[in-house]
């Protein structure tokens, strides 16, 4: 049997501060997933952001899912977080310190 796979891209060029979110992306069907966030401009010190998956069962209330991430510090960065037993909906969540800022890519990529 083949697997089914899909790549959503949820945020592409966009500028974060502060407490930020993606988009909610419904993925019931898959049965894993793995978040990549890359950088393409980043200033100021990032080591003290935090980055967390977050579920929800309707893709309006939401949780975190327990993964923890890094975000990346530097222009051409990649970090990933592997996540399994999400139920319907997933979102990339990050906070980011004071006077910083992140230019981001982040795909999510999907399998069955």
């Amino acid at each position: 049997m083949l697997r089914r796979s899909y790549t959503a891209t949820l945020a592409r060029g966009e500028r974060w501060t502060g407490s930020v979110q993606t988009e909610p992306y419904e993925c019931a069907w898959a049965s894993e997933a793995i978040f990549f966030v890359r950088a393409l401009e980043a200033k100021g010190m990032l080591t003290k952001g935090a980055a967390r998956i977050q579920i929800s069962p309707d893709g309006i209330h939401w949780t975190d899912e327990g993964t923890r991430m890094k975000l990346p510090g530097a222009k051409g960065e990649v970090t990933f977080a592997r996540v399994r037993e999400f139920g319907g909906y997933l979102r990339h969540a990050a906070e980011l310190p004071r006077g910083t800022s992140l230019t981001v890519v982040v795909a999510l990529a999907l399998k069955e």
